[in-house]
């Protein structure tokens, strides 16, 4: 019995529904650090988040400015292309869908490209980033995110692969078409859905 076989039969054993792991996926605890390029680094009140794009109202958001706006905490499964998956992990932040309500999103607009630091970049349905747990997240289990994982803030999105929820979070564009983001352009696919496996092009 191979390493995945043995990981999934170990969640009926500790009676845990094998379904909610996608195909492919093995169940861990720890939470592994996978990003490109360097853990940026930011001064008190550097960090900022805009929202453009086809929108009546750009605007931009400091940190305190993104903490004062109403929260949730909600609890999911996360799931990285590597393989991984994490369980019940618990987030702190800001629906997206209200940052685009307060932006006022024009018709026609049908994507959302993620920017972060260092050019990095992914594309993502507006319909998937705007759904109840899709958040611009500041806490993990409680606590500020670690800069390794994505803070001071990241996008958190959990029915997709993990890179879909960018890290280090710096502006969020809404546009009328899908186009490729960082690793979209290098092999990977332009959804992501974890269970079918949507990890490479043709996926």
């Amino acid at each position: 019995m191979g390493f995945f076989e043995r990981n999934r039969n170990e969640l009926s054993d500790k009676g845990i529904d094998p379904d909610r792991l996608p195909p492919g996926q093995y169940l861990t605890d720890r939470f592994p650090v996978l990003h490109v390029g360097d853990v940026p680094t930011y001064e008190p009140g550097e960090w900022t988040l805009t929202v453009f794009g086809m929108v009546d109202e750009p605007f931009t958001l400091t940190l305190d400015d993104l903490r004062a706006l109403p929260s949730i905490t909600p609890t999911f499964d996360i799931h990285c292309v590597t393989k991984w998956s994490k369980f019940d992990t618990t987030w702190t932040g800001v629906r997206v869908r209200d940052l685009f309500e307060r932006a006022g999103v024009q018709a026609g607009a049908t994507h959302v490209m993620e920017h972060a630091e260092f050019g990095y970049t992914t594309n993502i349905p507006l319909v998937d980033i705007t759904t109840d747990d899709a958040m611009v997240a500041y806490a993990f289990e409680g606590e500020d995110i670690e800069p390794i994982h994505g803070g001071p803030v990241r996008i958190v999105v959990p029915h997709l692969y993990f890179w879909k929820s960018a890290k280090w979070v710096r502006g969020l564009e809404l546009r009328d078409r899908d186009t490729p983001g960082f690793w979209e352009k290098n092999g990977y696919n332009m959804y992501g859905d974890p269970f079918k496996e949507q990890r490479h092009w043709g996926d």
